[in-house]
């Protein structure tokens, strides 16, 4: 496919620290080629503003290689914009048309808050993860490949868990500002391996505990979490961690 130069119009939300007001600001960037990723066109925005002494706009990025999960950004009411499995750094701007009108925002909700423009505190992830704890395994030499017989659709079930890198997209997509898919993920990865056996029940308690602490709201099953996820996590791990989690409070004191 050709690539030729566009010029859209950004309504982008600028806002200065998480206690100042926010609003959004229109820009213009000109001239931009469609072979460009969504960031790079920011990239340019951000030259641009610079040049004319102007406060450039912040937003996360980092690996730019849909790894991360970093690059997070509400695109025209999507997060991570246009197109299925994708992130914002794999965004391209042939996904749009010259003339466009692109609104740019950051994640929304309560338990991410704003740190300036569209860069958002995502520690409440992390301290779900550290929630979940340590998996006790022997730590010695490693084993044989097939030492511990897994079943292919666990272990299948296991990877596609494991795939989640964390993003937020699914909060950002959820009317309740939902974390299920995420603890789901992390709770599935493991609890679908003998390695993460030993802690399964206390570690689904503590994960959802934490993440109700966190103030995540609660999964009313419309599915946008799985439509917004760049790895695709299926709505089945939310299934799974909801036994687990039954289980569990049937078992532990």
């Amino acid at each position: 496919m050709a690539e030729k130069n566009i010029s859209v119009t950004l309504k982008i939300w600028r806002q200065a620290a998480a206690d100042k007001p926010g609003k959004f600001e229109t820009y213009q960037v000109k001239d931009v080629s469609t072979g460009s990723s969504f960031l790079e066109m920011l990239d340019i925005l951000n030259e641009d503003l610079q040049k004319q002494g102007k406060e450039p706009f912040a937003f996360d990025n980092d690996c730019r290689e849909g790894i991360c999960g970093m690059c997070s950004l509400v695109i025209n009411g999507v997060p991570h914009g246009p197109g299925r499995g994708i992130t914002t750094c794999q965004l391209h701007m042939r996904s749009f048309k010259d003339g466009d009108v692109i609104v740019v925002e950051p994640w929304r909700a309560s338990a991410f808050p704003v740190i300036r423009d569209c860069v958002v505190n995502r520690d409440a992830f992390d301290r779900i993860i550290q929630a979940g704890g340590f998996t006790n395994i022997n730590a010695g030499s490693a084993q044989d490949a097939n030492a511990i017989p897994i079943g292919k659709a666990d272990a299948d079930a296991a990877m596609d868990a494991a795939a989640c890198i964390g993003c937020g997209a699914c909060v950002a997509a959820c009317k309740n500002a939902s974390a299920m898919l995420f603890v789901s993920a992390k709770v599935t990865h493991l609890a679908r391996l003998p390695q993460g056996q030993v802690e399964k029940r206390k570690r689904v308690l503590a994960m959802v505990a934490q993440m109700d602490k966190e103030g995540f709201g609660n999964c009313t099953n419309q599915y946008e979490c799985q439509a917004a996820c760049p790895k695709e996590i299926s709505v089945d791990c939310i299934a799974k961690m909801n036994r687990e989690y039954l289980s569990a409070t049937l078992v532990e004191p």
